[in-house]
């Protein structure tokens, strides 16, 4: 192998790789606008999965040679879309939003820690109470109830004068 070839191929590449990346960068911003917010919200499964992609496909458009603009275009925009169509069953039906998004489960109540729950989600009771910590709360006896949300992040109910308020859309 050409040592100068390992270290330098030339200008034209590197050329390439600022209009390419540039031209693309401009389209995934675009693309991502005009999708509208719900594209850049706290990610599901399936949002996860389009970031992802749409990162190792702009990556392989700005090194690889024989990638067209045009063909990256398409490939974002058929991400896009199919985030927009997924995000679009899953607020009309309520079997798509179970298939796609994980419900809220319910990890504490009441005095208690749901151990079956804990275990599901895989969540350590030191987890747990750093979660109650950061809400501001010294021990699980200033807290009434503690949720993993479906984006993965802790809403913690601090105790008040009416504890028996019902949870909804928790799973128990």
């Amino acid at each position: 192998m050409d040592k100068t070839v390992f270290f330098w191929s030339g200008w034209e590449p590197i050329l390439r790789i600022v209009v390419v990346g540039t031209i693309t960068y401009l389209c995934i911003v675009l693309l991502l606008r005009v999708s509208g917010k719900r594209t850049l919200a706290s990610m599901n499964a399936f949002d996860f999965i389009i970031t992802v992609t749409m990162g190792s496909a702009f990556g392989r458009v700005l090194t690889a040679k024989g990638v067209s603009v045009s063909e990256a275009v398409v490939t974002f925009l058929l991400l896009v879309s199919l985030q927009y169509i997924f995000s679009f069953l899953e607020v009309r039906s309520d079997f798509f939003s179970r298939l796609i998004t994980s419900q809220p489960t319910l990890l504490y109540h009441g005095g208690s820690i749901l151990e079956k729950n804990m275990r599901k989600e895989r969540i350590r009771k030191e987890e747990l109470l750093g979660a109650v910590r950061k809400k501001g709360c010294s021990g699980l006896e200033e807290v009434n109830t503690v949720i993993l949300e479906a984006d993965g992040s802790f809403s913690v109910i601090k105790k008040s004068g009416d504890e028996a308020k019902s949870i909804q859309g928790v799973t128990t």
